[in-house]
């Protein structure tokens, strides 16, 4: 018996100090690190039979970046990795324990770990799949790496509408980088930047089955499929040979590619694109594209003009030094801002030239030609370039990141590309090339013999047009509901860096009548029009304004249209004919964030909500800080945050107020906000300022963390110890049978009980550290005083990580108890008297006077879907 315990207790110890691997399960508490399992390559852990194993393992030759990862054994693949943007070193570990699994590197700091669980972990489990499972006691999951996909799918998983792969940086460094495979509810697209380059419909052999929308994406031994309706309909198709294992990877180089493994040799199924000069950044930035047929790679030059820049790189630079490629819209020279049209130029490209955004992307204009085209270019600092079609008046505008170029194999191409460039000084320039071999130089000498007989024949055709418009209206037609013609409305061209003006007419068309209504509010009606290109607008006719004088209208939507950024909706166009007022918008497929967040659809995921917060946040900083005018929006709330795909946030309505008078300004700020995200100052006629909008972000905070309204009344025959169907208990604040839920959120964070905040959909995918991230920014948002609450800039820097996150001030919250305890009443009015609407908080003539309880003055209830709606 005694010789018996030696050796077990020899075999435990021999264990420990060599690492040896497991198999399949794995239990707590489990450490791990290259360096204890340095004989096995880092390998700890391997499925059943040997098919995929779990390993603290470092790709390609380096061995400074070591991830935990899942290996397909026999072709020595990651197919999945946890810490891709946090590599550790050597001797950092993984360590399993009944709270999940965490990664810590070698001075202690947690580098990752699994969400928050909503049980013990009682095992790890590496299924022959390649799925990584944490598992309860009763066998039941908790946490699968399958969910949480990185550049790779395997048999058995899916990708669903929302989520995506990314790919890795290079092959030995596996942080995200620029491509991105995306499920959409009709396709599968690969991006670069936001921008689309291929979809998996073009693929030659992938066919169509099926009208039903698209759920997930999915690899079998048979083929690769869209899938619906709960998978029992393939949307899209693509058969291939059978094989029993089966991969799909986003590769470094931006191929989608599908491979089988038999042995350690990779067979290629399929790749798309397959004309590699289709990939945007495949010979670097404003390189230059050209399939090779007979090797099948694709040859790497520079277009006319242009040169071949650092040794380092594929990028291409102009050719002469005088010119520069624009690289900051913020960067000067001698005190003059970069992206002055004074300092602008453009090199042509020439005939034949393809850029890959123009395939998915409509012009933003037609019939025009080449000088309209590039001043409009001029007029965006994120216009990086123009291509043009000459038979078509066609402009299309390079936004983003510049890519590479192809040269196009259809003879019927007649586009020009012209990439837009910064000049040197007067005493520096070249003979700068516009395309058409004019001199840049030449044009100040040509203004000065043309504008002055131009502007007298403009001023002549003016008068003209003024007289006929007065004789027009002596004769009573401007009774009729018609608007007037664009003739008469000329004077809106006088104002400079207008947006796409548009004719009554073609909106009329483009809406079909004005047939599809998505939306109404206090500035008007909105409907879903169809452009002539095919571009889906969203058509905002505003009828609560009374009749605003063209000039004032035009001169404040020149600066609403010239204000672009990734995080705001964009002003395509307007209309200013006769007695209409009309904006156009880009549209936004996945409507508000409202109707998504409260709505019951999908719930959002964490992260999810994070991106839209962080895009919010992004958007307001830029209105507040980094365009021209300064733009506070006054009217921060979910119904004016849109949503695009993959859930990208943008923010709406920024700057209307500016259309208002004084009158309606007055009246439309009284009513604005009256879901709970008016800041206190509103009530009190003190200054406005972008704190304002910080308040009302703080209020929009919230409901992301909860997924619930601020303000949520329920029956009263309801228990309070039941009030958790959004995942927020009651609190003091609800006792009325009402819950306010910024008071709950004081409380919680007074207890440092940041979970029970959380949307109670997410299931435990959610970790109490992540939760008292957004609670502490908004609550810091939302303080009392204006001086108190954070910038967006710097709210954009807490939420990105670079700055430590605020501390609320608990002094300044303390007015949340008065708005819990007043909603609280507005509750009990509206039980007793059975209306839909119910009252507010009381005005107040002293910030300071809050203690007034038995006041009765009260604003009307107006709920903001009637004020302003969707956008």
């Amino acid at each position: 018996m005694a010789s018996f315990i030696f050796f077990l207790s020899f075999s435990l110890s021999w264990a420990i100090v060599s690492g040896i691997s497991w198999s399949e399960f794995l239990y707590p508490n489990f450490t791990a690190s290259h360096y204890k399992f340095i004989d096995g390559g880092g390998s700890f852990l391997f499925s059943r039979n040997g098919t995929f194993k779990a390993a603290m393992s470092s790709p390609g030759t380096q061995q400074t970046r070591y991830y935990f990862c899942v290996i397909h054994v026999v072709s020595h693949n990651i197919v999945w990795s946890a810490n891709r943007d946090a590599p550790v070193s050597s001797s950092a570990q993984m360590i399993l324990d009944f709270n999940g699994i965490k990664i810590i590197e070698e001075d202690g700091s947690l580098k990752w770990s699994t969400p928050g669980l909503r049980s013990s972990v009682s095992a790890l489990e590496l299924t022959e799949t390649g799925n990584l499972i944490l598992m309860d006691k009763f066998n039941g999951t908790l946490w699968e790496s399958f969910h949480y996909p990185t550049d790779t799918i395997l048999i058995g998983q899916k990708l669903p509408v929302g989520r995506w792969l990314s790919s890795a940086k290079t092959e030995d460094d596996l942080s995200t980088g620029d491509y991105k495979l995306s499920i959409t509810a009709d396709d599968a697209i690969l991006q670069w930047h936001n921008q689309i380059y291929w979809k998996f419909s073009m693929a030659t052999k992938a066919y169509t089955n099926s009208n039903q929308a698209v759920e997930y994406m999915a690899v079998n031994q048979t083929g690769l499929y869209l899938f619906g309706h709960n998978g029992s309909v393939v949307v899209v198709q693509l058969n291939l040979e059978q094989s029993n294992f089966r991969m799909i990877k986003l590769d470094v180089s931006g191929q989608f590619i599908v491979s089988s493994y038999s042995t350690a040799d990779r067979n290629p199924d399929f790749a798309g694109p397959v004309d590699r000069c289709r990939i945007p950044f495949i010979c670097g930035s404003v390189g230059l594209c050209t399939d090779d047929s007979q090797s099948g790679a694709p040859l790497c030059s520079c277009p006319s003009n242009f040169k071949a820049g650092s040794s380092k790189t594929n990028d291409c630079v102009p050719s002469d030094a005088s010119y520069s490629l624009l690289v900051s819209c913020n960067s000067t020279r001698n005190g003059t801002k970069l992206n002055s049209s004074s300092l602008i130029s453009y090199l042509r490209l020439g005939y034949g030239t393809d850029y890959f955004a123009t395939d998915f992307a409509a012009p933003i204009k037609y019939g025009i030609n080449l000088t309209s085209c590039q001043d409009l270019c001029s007029a965006r600092c994120s216009c990086l370039g123009v291509f043009f079609g000459n038979s078509s008046g066609s402009c299309y505008q390079l936004e983003n990141e510049l890519g590479s170029f192809r040269l196009s194999s259809s003879s019927e191409n007649d586009q020009l590309g012209f990439i837009k460039t910064i000049v040197g000084p007067p005493s520096s320039r070249g003979g700068g090339d516009n395309g058409f071999g004019s001199q840049s130089s030449n044009f100040p000498i040509v203004a000065l013999v043309l504008l002055p007989s131009s502007g007298f024949f403009l001023l002549v055709l003016l008068a003209f047009l003024w007289c006929r418009r007065s004789r027009v209206y002596t004769k009573g037609k401007t009774k009729v509901s018609r608007p007037s013609s664009p003739s008469e409305d000329i004077d809106a061209f006088s104002i400079m860096g207008l947006p796409t003006r548009f004719d009554y007419a073609e909106l009329e068309k483009a809406t079909d009548g004005f047939k599809i209504k998505i939306g109404s509010g206090g500035f008007g009606t909105v409907y879903k029009g169809t452009l002539p290109d095919g571009t889906e607008v969203a058509v905002k006719k505003i009828t609560n304004l009374g009749l605003q004088g063209k000039k004032d209208f035009c001169t404040e939507i020149a600066i609403i249209g010239n204000v672009h950024h990734v995080n705001l909706v964009k002003l395509k166009g307007f209309c200013a004919q006769g007695r209409e007022r009309m904006l156009v918008y880009e549209y936004m497929n996945r409507g508000s964030l409202d109707c998504t967040l409260f709505g019951t659809g999908p719930v959002l995921e964490w992260q999810e909500r994070l991106d839209i917060a962080l895009g919010i946040a992004r958007g307001l900083a830029y209105l507040h800080s980094g365009c021209e005018h300064k733009i506070i929006h006054c009217d921060v709330k979910p119904e004016n945050i849109l949503l695009q795909e993959q859930f990208q946030a943008k923010i709406s309505d920024f700057g209307l107020s500016k259309l208002l008078t004084p009158e309606q300004s007055s009246l439309f700020t009284t009513m604005r906000g009256t879901r709970g995200y008016l800041a206190p100052e509103w009530l009190t006629s003190s200054a406005i300022s972008d704190k304002t909008d910080v308040y009302s972000y703080g209020m929009v905070l919230l409901e992301l963390v909860s997924g619930r309204k601020n303000c949520l009344f329920r029956a009263r025959s309801h228990s309070t110890s039941d009030d958790n169907s959004n995942g927020a208990p009651s609190s003091s604040s609800s006792s009325q049978g009402l819950i306010y839920f910024p008071l709950f959120a004081l409380d919680m964070h007074e207890e440092g009980r940041y979970l029970e905040l959380a949307d109670s959909r997410l299931e435990g995918r959610v970790t109490s550290e992540e939760v008292e991230k957004l609670v502490c920014v908004a609550l810091c948002c939302v303080h009392e005083e204006p001086t108190l609450r954070p910038n967006m800039g710097s709210v954009v820097s807490m939420l990105e990580g670079e700055i430590p996150l605020c501390q609320p001030n608990l002094a300044s919250l303390n007015f949340l108890r008065f708005y819990g305890r007043r909603f609280a009443e507005s509750s009990a009015v509206e039980e007793s008297s059975g209306k839909d609407s119910v009252t507010l908080f009381p005005k107040a003539n002293n910030s300071r006077d809050r203690t007034n309880s038995g006041s009765n003055t009260y604003f009307s209830y107006i709920s903001s879907q009637q004020v302003s709606g969707p956008r």
